[in-house]
């Protein structure tokens, strides 16, 4: 089996890597993925795999059924939107679409998937159990398209029993993949806040609630919260991104709105912090003579790698790449909405190697330079198309 699927990564690599070209020259934004669901619906009918269009508006749920479908289902993940920016590279397939790019990879993620789906659909009859194929729209926007296709029913009818997925990074070269247990990916919430108070003239603040005074305490006192109450073990993030108030040199403002993010690996601790942030943004607006409205966002969970799957797949990488390919990777306080299936069903989410420092491809994910060496396409969809045939329960 190995060895078929890495001659048939081999052969449909070029065509995959121009279907990438494709899907990176036509991105589309959250939620928007008309014209990138319809091609993978095209592909689909091609290959002759069967699938359910219209799940979360424009995911695809494909299924390949092999010897003894009930046996086992394995789910793979692909996520198919991009971001709102405008690309600075001087490729020939570069985004047709001002300001829309695929800049996180996800153009690479569907090609791999879409690619290990063709594979195991000629392999049909060489493994046993079903391959349950999602194409999500949305992992860039809140509430994110996977907690959306789970809502419609993405992990029933069948359910999987494991679900895997992969995620490009520029800091690996490509040809390399790699693999973390456990806790991997923080959960990412948003906070906005609104500093209400008497505004007036900046030579007397004594008639005034300063609301620029009071917005920077709370900044500042924020923090206290992860440095006093969260355990130094357990990695956590708050980040005030925002601070929008005033608009001249002499007039204290009525209001001040901060907007910011709150990033845990814990879950426990995560809606803690919540009260606290509440608690503490409050206290110190009252004890200044100022109101607050305060709302926090909830947004993806942490993502957990289930470590008896995370080291079946592992090892499964290593018996597909060669051991010196699979690497560990460390945590990550960046977000996934992949977390979502993970908090459900066994999950495994890895990464994929896409840099290459010889030839300056070294740009970061979410960056207008951001590019891969495609070397990873073959890579990608092999590793893909093999955990997907040899994952035991």
């Amino acid at each position: 089996m190995k060895n078929l699927i890495k001659e048939l990564a081999k052969a449909y690599a070029p065509e995959f890597i121009s279907i990438r070209h494709h899907l990176h020259a036509h991105p589309e934004l959250s939620f928007q993925e008309y014209k990138t669901s319809g091609f993978i619906q095209q592909k689909l009918t091609e290959y002759g795999v069967p699938f359910t269009a219209g799940i979360a508006g424009t995911g695809v749920i494909a299924l390949i059924e092999g010897r003894n479908p009930a046996s086992r289902v394995i789910a793979l993940r692909a996520d198919i939107d991009a971001l709102p920016i405008t690309e600075a590279n001087d490729v020939p397939y570069k985004s047709q679409h001002t300001g829309v790019m695929h800049a996180c990879g996800h153009d690479v993620h569907t090609t791999c998937v879409l690619g290990a789906t063709r594979i195991l659909h000629e392999l049909k009859d060489q493994f046993e159990g079903t391959i349950k194929i999602l194409f999500q729209p949305g992992e860039e926007k809140h509430p994110g398209g996977a907690s959306i296709m789970i809502e419609e029913g993405a992990l029933e009818n069948p359910k999987p029993d494991a679900i895997l997925g992969m995620h490009v990074q520029p800091t690996m070269e490509a040809g390399i993949v790699g693999f973390r247990a456990g806790q991997y990916m923080a959960s990412a919430d948003e906070i906005y806040i609104t500093v209400k108070g008497k505004g007036g003239h900046a030579a007397l603040p004594q008639l005034t609630a300063d609301t620029i005074l009071i917005a920077s305490h709370i900044v500042v006192g924020l923090q206290q919260i992860i440095s006093r109450n969260n355990n130094p073990f357990s990695p956590s993030v708050l980040s005030i991104c925002a601070f929008n108030g005033g608009f001249t040199t002499n007039v204290i403002p009525s209001e001040v709105k901060l907007m910011g993010t709150f990033r845990a690996m814990d879950e426990t601790w995560r809606f803690k912090a919540h009260d606290l942030i509440r608690k503490q943004a409050k206290g110190i607006a009252e004890a200044m003579g100022a109101e607050i409205d305060i709302d926090i966002l909830v947004g993806y969970p942490t993502l957990y790698n289930n470590e008896a799957v995370t080291a079946q797949a592992r090892s499964l990488a290593e018996d597909y790449l060669g051991k010196d390919a699979v690497v560990d990777t460390e945590i990550r306080m960046g977000a996934e909405d992949f977390a979502f299936y993970s908090q459900i069903i066994p999950a495994c989410f890895f990464r994929l190697g896409t840099g290459n420092v010889a030839r300056g491809i070294t740009s970061g994910v979410h960056t207008p330079t951001f590019d891969v060496d495609e070397k990873a396409i073959e890579i990608g969809m092999g590793t893909m198309a093999y955990l997907a045939t040899q994952f035991t329960k």
